[in-house]
């Protein structure tokens, strides 16, 4: 040993045995706290980092390729054994913890917690039951939750198969394929009542019983819940029912919203929970209270209308998007078919209980809205942004005829993202240096982030182009094996091993290909756009990701038309498609590049999230005044493309935000990129960058936003008061 080694080692008798440090492994493993704590995730890297990047960074993958005495060896080799004790001790102290945020502001949630309800949850790459920003949202906001020690259970649904993986044909269009997820190689072990048996839950409907079985996983101090309807006693339909994320038909579609609603508020009750309140991320999940307001019944003999008063109280619901396409509605047959025993059990006919969900409850040709029966059953709703709150109290205003729009009762709280999740190592290091000590507990208040201003710019800009040089390095390796499976020829794996330059200013696109992003925005005249990309003083490359839906054909030719590019010699190394998008992905691109393009047709981009993770990496966003960047851009903190202004014509609006687009790369971002000073540095840049940080980083954080969530709509419905929720 050396004496470095001999220095820093814990002795052999502190972690006595080869099974005691592989257990200890297995332990950490099997918290997700692992998937936001670098130093941890770190620990598994270095047992074998080929591995661990070709097992998608899941350590309870990696740990059963070792034996308890090779995983000894080798963290004997590597110097692991105190970074193993220390990761442990901490963990243990982190779940034991009392002296939390919420110790002081969660009021009675102590006793009666959040249920929290989504229908994905993107916590991490190794754990493929999400989709996109609805999902890494609400993995966001229940580590915040844990962090800030919130009473909070999170309750989802188990898909096997997850969302389909994304390949490109040789033709550029999108195919998909559903891979079986092996669940012995994620954290999650059957949940259980206090009896200790497994918990099975089984829904009613007019063609039998649906059944689920109830999975738990850790995410910190939060309890996931995830439902799982493989189970005997289903039919074959029935089983595969939550193997994939928004799949199937309309019939598929109310069952997984069976599941997770009514199936999520029985399973908590077979668990012994009691909520104080429920939290229904979407309409995906409100059918829940309908089987709450049972439960309820049950318990205290009352009737249906008082007891709709007691749940909706301590229901809040939050909506995520102005896009009609993206609120589920079902027919009266299948309501009948699906909810016809709920609504025996309390005591409504079949048009009182469409009713629930119709804008004009006596209107027989209105299909059944979740978002209605969401906003019905609760007195607490939300936005995501403050002008999608706008946006939705004029979108429901006749649920409330006899209010102006003003009063309509939908607030807003601001999305925000989970630092420790998407900042980078080395920013955080950085941070570490001129940040005060306990910042990490603090992301959500500004006195935190007004201390970039004390760090040297030129450690910033070398920080991020370290940042940078690490995305081009993977997007290369991404690309060449994208070429090789698709059985290029050598050249064209060569050639993409060297393509982009780390110098050059590199713009990122990436989120889901809906038609109303626009992905193609930046393409409306292919000429201007190649003079502005191939300046050879001051050149421009772009990088996209992002899947469609299966079923949207518009969205699947938008990224055809992107990766034919290729075939466009003034694109061909300037321009690339990622293929596969996840949180890999997305993590290596909001820490790397120097700007975020986001340009949706305004006001339908609800919030909007990964821009919000750029800021945390020193990147700039040069996007349209919609959702969160409407109440962020300040003038000197970014870049805006238009100024705001609605058109009656989708048409002119496109081509007026495309002329905005490239006046603005070409006015704004190109020449302060490479407004250089004698040592190299883009000093406007970075100061730039660092106002970006100062004033974003804590407004936009999920830590503020659980707090806004616990103050303004948690204890107030835990205790039965109203709201204090913005609305303007």
């Amino acid at each position: 040993m050396t004496n470095l080694e001999s220095a820093h080692a814990t002795p052999m008798d502190a972690c006595s045995t080869a099974n005691e440090l592989y257990e200890k492994c297995l332990g950490l493993a099997g918290n997700l706290w692992w998937s936001w704590n670098g130093d941890v995730a770190g620990i598994f890297r270095d047992l074998d980092p080929v591995r661990w990047r070709a097992l998608n960074h899941n350590p309870i993958a990696l740990l059963q390729e070792f034996t308890p005495q090779r995983l000894a060896e080798r963290a004997n080799e590597m110097v692991l054994y105190n970074k193993i004790n220390h990761a442990f001790r901490q963990l243990k102290s982190y779940i034991a913890n009392r002296h939390t945020w919420a110790a002081n502001h969660g009021g009675v949630l102590g006793s009666r917690p959040v249920a929290y309800f989504s229908a994905e949850f993107g916590i991490h790459e190794s754990l493929p039951i999400y989709s996109g920003g609805l999902g890494v949202l609400s993995g966001d906001h229940i580590k915040s939750a844990s962090a800030l020690g919130v009473p909070l259970v999170a309750v989802g649904l188990f898909y096997t198969q997850g969302y389909f993986r994304q390949h490109l044909d040789d033709s550029g269009m999108q195919v998909e394929e559903y891979v079986e997820t092996d669940i012995r190689y994620l954290p999650v072990r059957p949940a259980t009542n206090r009896e200790g048996e497994p918990i099975t839950v089984s829904i009613e409907t007019r063609n039998g019983n649906l059944m689920a079985k109830v999975w738990k996983m850790m995410v910190g101090r939060v309890p996931l819940y995830l439902l799982d309807s493989n189970v005997e006693g289903n039919s074959p339909e029935d089983r595969q029912l939550t193997s994939r994320l928004y799949g199937g038909d309309e019939r598929t579609r109310i069952r997984q919203e069976l599941v997770l609603g009514i199936g999520g508020v029985a399973a908590l009750h077979e668990l012994g929970i009691q909520p104080g309140v429920y939290h229904l991320n979407e309409g995906h999940s409100a059918f829940g209270p309908l089987q709450a307001i049972y439960q309820r019944m049950q318990e205290t003999g009352l009737p249906f209308d008082e007891t709709v008063r007691q749940v909706a109280s301590e229901t809040v619901f939050t909506t995520h998007t102005p896009v009609p396409a993206g609120h589920d509605r079902f027919s009266a047959e299948l309501i009948q078919e699906h909810l016809g025993p709920m609504a025996d059990k309390l005591g409504l006919n079949h048009e009182q209980l469409m009713s629930l969900g119709r804008i004009a409850p006596n209107n027989s040709n209105e299909s059944f809205c979740m978002t209605v029966i969401g906003l019905k059953l609760s007195r607490t709703a939300n936005a995501v942004s403050q002008l999608h709150g706008h946006v939705s109290r004029r979108m429901w205003s006749e649920l409330w005829p006899w209010r102006v729009e003003e009063e309509i009762p939908i607030g807003h709280i601001t999305n925000g993202v989970h630092t420790d999740s998407w900042m980078a190592d080395p920013m955080k290091a950085l941070c570490d240096r001129y940040f005060p000590t306990n910042w990490h507990e603090k992301h959500g208040e500004p006195d935190t982030w007004q201390h970039i201003y004390d760090a040297d710019p030129g450690e910033l800009w070398e920080t991020h182009n370290a940042l940078k040089t690490m995305l081009v390095n993977f997007m290369r390796h991404r690309l060449a094996s994208q070429i090789e499976r698709r059985q290029g020829t050598p050249t064209q794996i060569e050639r993409a091993k060297r393509m982009f330059d780390p110098q050059t200013l590199t713009i990122g696109f990436a989120r889901r290909f809906a038609t109303y992003k626009r992905a193609n925005l930046i393409f409306s005249d292919l000429d201007r756009l190649a003079d502005i990309m191939n300046n050879t003083r001051r050149p421009v490359q772009i990088m996209f990701a992002g899947k469609a839906h299966p079923k949207d054909e518009p969205g699947k030719e938008f990224i055809r038309e992107i990766a034919q590019l290729q075939n466009d010699p003034r694109f061909a190394d300037k321009v690339v498609f990622l293929e596969n998008y996840d949180v890999n992905v997305c993590r290596h691109m909001v820490q790397g590049v120097d700007i975020w393009l986001n340009n949706p047709r305004r006001p339908l981009e609800a919030s909007g999230t990964s821009g919000q993770k750029v800021v945390l990496n020193g990147g700039l966003n040069l996007s349209i005044l919609d959702g969160w960047w409407n109440e962020a851009f300040n003038g000197v903190n970014g870049f805006a493309i238009g100024n705001g202004s609605i058109h009656a014509s989708n048409e002119i609006m496109d081509r007026r935000d495309a002329e905005s687009l490239y006046e603005v790369l070409e006015q704004q971002v190109v020449p302060l990129f490479y407004d250089r000073d004698v040592d190299n540095l883009p000093r406007h840049w970075v100061e730039r960058m660092m106002n970006s940080i100062s004033t974003l980083a804590w407004r936009f954080s999920s830590h503020r936003m659980v707090m806004d969530y616990t103050n303004l709509c948690y204890v107030p419905a835990a205790g039965g008061l109203s709201s204090n929720m913005p609305k303007h």
